[in-house]
């Protein structure tokens, strides 16, 4: 089983803990283009970060600005940030009582697909949620988790949006868990303007565990991609 690093960073800022994705990703790269070079067999670490971060928007690479419906003055008054970043997917918000998860992974090591591997990402949150009595669904042709998936009533509960390169991957997954759903009321999250987007809070009717969804879904995540973590 492939060993794996896992931090859980707690609330950090957005550019600090992407700024250590980035370092962590470019030493990956290094070592995999050092080894093609050299025709070696250098081993490459592989890392499972956690994180919550302060309020903060970040516009994918494929995504359009006019999904942020507020200017910069008003990002300041409601203490948000916000970032142009180089994943796929539009707008998303982060802030606290959401768990971010950010596997940087070398693909090499577990399978060459990231089709399977966004799947993977899903299927850990969905049963994470079922574990709470709640049925995450997928959308065909939308990435991340959703609920009544195909009624007037569909709302999104984890955002999806990677980076990969050489088949090594880096940004990941937004799961709301006890976050302020009004701050996804100043974007149209992932440019999809007929769908909500929800918590577990919300849809339980009360406080969760945040620690305990972490652990399990950490441990949906070590059993989906077969690894060990260290």
């Amino acid at each position: 089983m492939p060993k794996v690093v896992f931090q859980d960073l707690g609330l950090i800022d957005y550019k600090e803990a992407w700024d250590y994705q980035e370092k962590r990703f470019d030493e990956i790269i290094d070592i995999k283009k050092a080894n093609r070079r050299n025709n070696s067999e250098d081993p490459t670490t592989s890392y499972l970060l956690f994180c919550e971060h302060p309020h903060v928007y970040t516009l994918g690479k494929s995504g359009d600005e006019k999904n942020l419906l507020v200017n910069e003055d008003y990002l300041k008054s409601r203490g948000a940030t916000f970032y142009k970043i180089n994943r796929g997917g539009d707008i998303t918000y982060h802030g606290p009582g959401q768990i971010v998860g950010y596997p940087i992974l070398d693909l090499d090591n577990f399978f060459t697909d990231i089709h399977k591997y966004l799947r993977f990402l899903e299927e850990a949150v969905i049963n994470t949620l079922a574990d709470y009595g709640l049925k995450g669904e997928r959308s065909d042709g939308e990435t991340g988790v959703w609920f009544d998936v195909g009624t007037d009533k569909a709302r999104k509960i984890c955002a999806l949006g990677v980076r990969s390169s050489r088949w090594v991957t880096m940004h990941g997954l937004a799961f709301n868990v006890n976050c302020d759903l009004s701050y996804f009321g100043n974007i149209i999250p992932c440019g999809i303007v007929d769908k909500s987007v929800t918590s577990m809070q919300k849809e339980l009717g009360k406080e969760v565990d945040i620690e305990e969804v972490k652990l399990k879904l950490k441990e949906y995540l070590v059993h989906q991609f077969e690894m060990t973590l260290v």
